[in-house]
């Protein structure tokens, strides 16, 4: 049996992101280390911006006010977002299943990193839904952003996949009876999809 949807994560699969990077820039910028900068978001903070319960500016007006270090909103904007390449393969690969199978991301993030993003892979303006936590208030592996993700595709569970690089989040995909694999590589993305029945025209 083919499978007719395919639901993707954005972070490692459409573009990289280099946590490492951005822990580390972020670090420098509020005179402070890598790990008490991963600290510092680990500790909550990282959910919130998730639940997009610190959109826009306020996540630096927050971090401002803990760390007491003044940068702008431009600046920021560039900060928060210098980790992200995109994963030009993965796209081409993409944008090649564009009406051959229903399309839609599904991704843990925050609204500056969209706006960052998304004109940068504007083959995301083709996918049939796009599915953000920040937008939701939902988070993986919640059961529940799963479901809404399954419902915009609008397809059977067992018809379709789903594409992850964290492990835990592609497992969790299956409790709504969906086939989560792990994300790799391209081509381990297309062994996945020929094993699952898809043949691409």
């Amino acid at each position: 049996m083919s499978i007719d949807a395919l639901i993707l994560d954005l972070g490692n699969v459409l573009a990289f992101h280099d946590n490492v990077k951005l822990f580390a820039e972020m670090a420098r910028t509020f005179g402070t280390t890598p790990e008490a900068m991963k600290e510092r978001l680990d500790g909550g903070l990282w959910e919130r911006v998730n639940r997009g319960q610190l959109p826009g500016d306020s996540l630096r007006v927050e971090l401002v006010q803990r760390l007491g270090r003044d940068i702008g909103p431009k600046d920021w904007f560039e900060l928060w977002n210098c980790h992200f390449t995109i994963n030009e393969p993965m796209v081409s690969m993409v944008q090649f299943l564009v009406g051959q199978l229903k399309l839609v991301l599904l991704s843990n993030t925050h609204d500056q990193h969209i706006a960052y993003v998304r004109p940068k892979l504007p083959v995301l303006e083709q996918f049939d839904a796009l599915v953000f936590s920040c937008d939701v208030g939902l988070m993986k592996p919640e059961k529940a952003i799963y479901e809404k993700a399954l419902a915009a595709a609008g397809t059977a569970p067992w018809k379709t996949a789903f594409f992850d690089d964290v492990k835990s989040y592609a497992i969790a995909a299956t409790q709504v009876g969906v086939h989560g694999r792990v994300f790799t590589t391209v081509e381990q993305f297309q062994e996945d999809l020929a094993k699952l029945g898809f043949k691409a025209k």
